[in-house]
C-alpha cells in the first residue's frame, strides 16, 4: 500500500531518509496559525492524555471523521511526542498534489494491488526499526461517522504487528463537535495501548475485532465528554480566535469600550474561562 513514487518502477524513496526536521517545524507552525484560524481549540481528554510508552516504537490507530484528521495528527504529535518523529500513509494520488507532505514523514500508499500492500509493509517495517519513530493511520481506510460500528478497520493494519513485534498499537479518537462558539472544538483521547504481542497468535478476523473494540471503546468514551460540553475535562493545546469577527464584531468591542467594559468576543462567555 506504499509508493513514495507511485507511477513507474523505480524504487521509492525511502520517507525515513527524506524526513526534514526544519520542514516539520516550519509546517507545523503554518498548520498552528490555520487551525487557530478555522477552529476554536484543540483539546485532549483528561484521561487521554498520552502515557509514558516506553522506549519502543508507536502505532496510532485512529478513526477517519473528516477532513481535519491529518491536521490533528501534526498538532498532537509535535505537541505531545516531541521526542519521536511521526509517518503518516496517505493516498499517493493525492499525494502528488501535497509534495511538501514528504519532507514531514508522509508516504504514499498505492490502494487495492498486492504490490501496493507489500510496499507498504516494507515502509511500514522500516519506519518502525526504531523505538523514537511513529506511525499514524486512520484505521478505517476510508471516511467514517463517528457513530458507525463496529468501527471499520482496514485489513492492511492486520499485518503490522509481525512488521513490529516490539511496537504498542495506541488507539486514538477523534471528533469534530460545535459546542457555544461558531467554530468547532477538535476533541482527541488516547486510549490503552495494545502490545504487537497480543495480536501475534490471532487470525486476522480476530486482529480485526480487537483493533476495533479498543478504537470503539476509546470512541465512546470521548462521545461522553463531547455530550458533556465541559471544557474543564480537557487540556486545551490549541486556542483558536474567539467570536464572530467581521464588522459585528468590531461594533461590540467599540460599544464595550465606550462603556468602560472588558469586551469578551465569545458567544456563551459563562462557557469556559477566557485564556
Amino acid at each position: 500500500m506504499n509508493d513514495l513514487a507511485p507511477f513507474g518502477k523505480q524504487k521509492a524513496a525511502s520517507p525515513v531518509a527524506l524526513y526534514d526536521p526544519r520542514h516539520m517545524a516550519f509546517f507545523h507552525f503554518m498548520f498552528s496559525r490555520f487551525f487557530g484560524k478555522h477552529m476554536r481549540a484543540a483539546r485532549v481528554a483528561t484521561w487521554g492524555m498520552p502515557a509514558d510508552y516506553g522506549n519502543r516504537p508507536l502505532v496510532v490507530f485512529a478513526n477517519h471523521p473528516g477532513w481535519w484528521d491529518g491536521v490533528a495528527f501534526m498538532l498532537l504529535a509535535n505537541r505531545l511526542f516531541a521526542s519521536r518523529r511521526m509517518f503518516i500513509p496517505m493516498d499517493a494520488v493525492a499525494l502528488g498534489r501535497y509534495g511538501f507532505m514528504r519532507r514531514i514523514g508522509v508516504f504514499g500508499i498505492e490502494a487495492g494491488t498486492p504490490r501496493g500492500a507489500a510496499l507498504f509493509l516494507r515502509t511500514a517495517k522500516e519506519v518502525l526499526a526504531s523505538p523514537d519513530r511513529m506511525l499514524w493511520m486512520n484505521a478505517p481506510g476510508r471516511f467514517s461517522d463517528v457513530r458507525e460500528r463496529p468501527v471499520p478497520i482496514a485489513i492492511g493494519m492486520t499485518r503490522l504487528p509481525e512488521m513490529a513485534p516490539d511496537a504498542l498499537f495506541v488507539p486514538l479518537a477523534l471528533d469534530y463537535p460545535f459546542w457555544t462558539e461558531r467554530k468547532a472544538e477538535m476533541l482527541a483521547a488516547f486510549g490503552t495501548p495494545i502490545p504487537a504481542a497480543n495480536f501475534l497468535g490471532l487470525d486476522r478476523e480476530a486482529r480485526v475485532t480487537l483493533l476495533s473494540s479498543a478504537l470503539a471503546a476509546t470512541m465512546d468514551r470521548l462521545t461522553e465528554e463531547a455530550i458533556a460540553r465541559d471544557p474543564a475535562r480537557f487540556t486545551a493545546l490549541i486556542r483558536g480566535r474567539e467570536g464572530m469577527g467581521g464588522i459585528y464584531q468590531g461594533w461590540r468591542r467599540l460599544r464595550a469600550a465606550l462603556k468602560g467594559e472588558r469586551f469578551d468576543a465569545r458567544h456563551d462567555p459563562q462557557h469556559e474561562s477566557p485564556k
